[in-house]
């Protein structure tokens, strides 16, 4: 099959989007080289407030439309790029351009975490691409492995670290000694962070990667309700100091693991030993830990977000769907959804535990600790007093255990509120992974 020139229709013109179509542009002879035909900007839909984009003086006034009908019946459009974000429209508009016979590239986390598996069969069943590398880890490669490089092993573990904004936010609280607040105001005035960020800091945007992580590792339908989720808000300045002190490192981690064919699925902060690969990873910087059975552990670390790493995964799609149409390919997907794997839930998960308590300075409160704990099952590995209030006659004790039952724990932090002598249960997080 011969084409005189590949269109590609792109929706929305932000960040990312601009991004993109400066890409295309700019690298239009590269592109036209490795497909053997030319690459065309076809079309751009916006949204009316976009008109007023700088960017839109760059490209000829026709190149932009308002009007969806008037963007999908662009004539010669063979591939359809989404760079809007969010779950609504961009489904519709992801649907509406597999159902019409076009290629599709996505960047869009959210909406291929929601609703991925509708629409690879939407894919499937018109025989065109869907491709999404950019929804993960920026400019990473991290999803294309999955289904080519490693397809061949059972993947036993993911541990990643794969939201720059929050890894930015653990990485000043921990290096300056300030706390969350002014860590959260630094990002946001850096631009790392959103102006309302709770889609990051509360764990979100790590859950839809991590979903589609899952989803590729281990070819079963993951949402992300499926996924344990647990922010970062409650982590105090002494819990870094203490992590220090004990050796470790805070870092919020999606955490996948394979074992016996049940699944684990959890987000949520993690005190790492100050020698694992991951506690090295600072800043906006993203990784990932990917054990499989045959190949070991195999690592991917870069620049996880920003315009022109994403724009580089982006256009990289682009480029392979172009490659497919100018070959006559349709969709080549290689893998499938399906299997039995069981999705353990958290209150199953078994790991170790860090706990800052708030107790009265009194004889007896630590054999009251300990009967708590031991009452469920918890073996206590250490105990060491920190400060004491002299004036309110509490002292701050910090706890570490041994491997136990999240269940169990649960029940205890429960008894540990109950109890008169124990004034609070400042914290706890999960240690290693």
């Amino acid at each position: 099959m011969s084409k005189p020139a590949i269109g590609i229709g792109l929706i929305g013109i932000g960040i990312i989007g601009g991004a993109v179509a400066r890409g295309l542009r700019d690298r239009a002879a590269r592109l036209s080289e490795q497909i053997g035909c030319p690459v065309e900007l076809r079309r751009v839909k916006v949204a009316p407030m976009d008109l007023t984009r700088p960017i839109i003086a760059e490209f000829p006034t026709d190149t932009f439309t308002t009007d969806d009908d008037d963007f999908f019946n662009t004539p010669d459009m063979d591939i359809v790029i989404e760079a809007m974000g969010g779950e609504y429209p961009a489904f519709n508009y992801l649907e509406r351009a597999l159902l019409s016979g076009r290629h599709v590239v996505s960047s869009n986390k959210e909406v291929i975490a929601k609703h991925a598996a509708e629409l690879l069969e939407l894919a499937r069943r018109n025989n065109v691409g869907l491709r999404f590398e950019a929804s993960v880890g920026g400019g990473i490669p991290l999803l294309q492995p999955f289904q080519y490089d490693l397809s061949v092993n059972e993947i036993k573990g993911i541990s990643a670290i794969i939201n720059g904004t929050t890894n930015y936010i653990l990485t000043n609280m921990a290096c300056e000694g300030i706390p969350f607040a002014d860590a959260l105001r630094q990002a946001q005035e850096l631009g790392y962070a959103e102006r309302n960020p709770a889609n990051d800091i509360e764990g979100f945007d790590s859950v839809y990667k991590l979903a589609i992580m899952a989803m590729l590792a281990f070819q079963i339908e993951v949402k992300p309700e499926d996924i344990y989720r647990e922010g970062i808000t409650k982590l105090e300045t002494q819990d870094f100091l203490y992590a220090t002190e004990l050796g470790f490192v805070i870092k919020l981690l999606a955490i996948a693991k394979e074992d016996d064919g049940d699944i684990e699925l959890r987000v949520h902060p993690v005190f790492l030993p100050r020698d694992n690969f991951l506690a090295k990873v600072d800043g906006v910087f993203n990784a990932a830990l990917i054990t499989g059975d045959l190949v070991g552990d195999v690592i991917f670390s870069g620049q996880g977000a920003g315009a022109a790493a994403t724009s580089s995964a982006v256009i990289a799609d682009a480029l392979a769907a172009a490659q497919d149409v100018a070959s006559g390919v349709g969709n080549r997907m290689r893998w499938r959804l399906g299997g039995t794997k069981r999705l353990l839930p958290m209150t199953e998960v078994v790991t170790r535990y860090y706990f800052r308590l708030n107790v009265a300075d009194k004889p007896g409160v630590l054999a009251q600790i300990a009967g708590i704990f031991g009452d469920n099952g918890i073996s206590i590995a250490s105990v060491i007093q920190k400060e004491v209030n002299e004036a309110s006659e509490t002292a701050e004790l910090v706890i570490m255990t041994h491997l136990a039952r999240e269940s169990a724990v649960r029940q205890a932090v429960e008894a540990l509120r109950q109890n008169d002598s124990i004034k609070a249960v400042n914290n706890f997080v999960r240690v290693g992974v």
